[in-house]
């Protein structure tokens, strides 16, 4: 609502037809009390085990997702005390974000036997070959590790119970509609995802930075919301269209003002303390910049291979 108030609304977002596929391979996935993916997952991750034949699957409705939380937690501690394989369909797990609780709900939760809880990521993306496109599996480990570390926390406080840091990743197989699955180590995205939620600022010292009465209701005009988005410092990045409402409004505003960051944090990374495209441009050139600066001696090196390859198009002679 902020973003379409702002004259940029978000146009992100799977079509109905990827929303239905998706949700009919996840019921195939989890049909029969989950026994395709009991199979799937003792065949990936080994260890001796044999599942049963149908998993308990307790029920987890409850009012709100504070409530659904809490059963969560209970069907685990129960699931673990029982020592059998459980299937938690859609699960609501806790995690605390900036210190404001921000509420997760995996595809599925396994706990087996002997007290191991393993996270279940299904996708609608193929697995050709056993190999899926590797931009969607990153994505995928990404967000499992947050489910791993939500599912910590509860883990703590639940006696005999160990999270798995390796998730099964259940894809069609080629082109069909057949579940097949792949084991996704998550510890390295599970360590940046702690390591950056200690470092993010807590929701009530941003507050307190505002100005006095800073209002983000969407029925204010365009020119109010805008000052108050602006008094909220934001680092766009291209990977945000992907995730956040207010990206495209963050993109105008980047592209207005020649950021750099527009062009992805790789480049933004590489260009060191150039932070303008027209700062860039010009050191190019040779008209801004220290030529010691090994960022403006590369785009000096750069620009000068341009010209002389232009050159030789323009001459007729072939580049090489």
């Amino acid at each position: 609502m902020l973003a379409t108030a702002l004259g940029s609304p978000a146009a992100f977002g799977q079509s109905q037809f990827a929303f239905v596929r998706g949700n009919a391979f996840e019921a195939k996935v989890k049909a029969d009390g989950g026994t395709e993916l009991l199979r799937l997952l003792v065949e990936r991750l080994g260890g001796g085990a044999e599942a049963a034949a149908v998993a308990a699957v307790p029920d987890l409705t409850a009012a709100g997702p504070e409530g659904r939380a809490a059963r969560t937690a209970l069907a685990l501690r129960e699931a673990t005390a029982a020592g059998s394989w459980t299937l938690l369909d859609h699960p609501m797990l806790a995690l605390e974000v900036a210190g404001s609780p921000a509420y997760l709900e995996p595809d599925a939760v396994v706990v087996h036997p002997d007290g191991t809880w393993t996270v279940v990521e299904i996708k609608s993306f193929p697995m050709i070959d056993s190999s899926a496109d590797a931009a969607k599996v990153g994505a995928a480990a990404r967000q499992s590790a947050v489910y791993v570390l939500a599912l910590e926390r509860v883990a703590a406080m639940t006696e005999g119970a160990e999270v798995g840091h390796r998730v099964l990743l259940v894809c069609p197989k080629d082109f069909s509609n057949l579940p097949t699955a792949s084991v996704v180590d998550v510890r390295k995205q599970r360590a940046v995802t702690s390591r950056q939620l200690t470092r993010l600022t807590r929701v009530e010292d941003i507050a307190d930075a505002l100005p006095e009465g800073t209002t983000f209701d969407p029925g204010c005009s365009a020119e109010e919301l805008g000052t108050a988005v602006e008094s909220v410092p934001a680092a766009y990045a291209p990977e945000c269209l992907a995730a956040c409402e207010l990206a495209f409004h963050c993109r105008a505003k980047a592209r207005a003002e020649g950021a750099v960051e527009a062009l992805g944090r790789s480049v933004r990374g590489e260009l060191g303390g150039l932070t303008t495209v027209a700062g860039v441009l010009a050191a190019a050139a040779g008209k801004e910049g220290d030529p010691a600066d090994p960022t403006v001696a590369a785009l000096r090196r750069a620009a000068a291979l341009r010209a002389e390859a232009l050159a030789g198009v323009d001459g007729g002679v072939p580049c090489h």
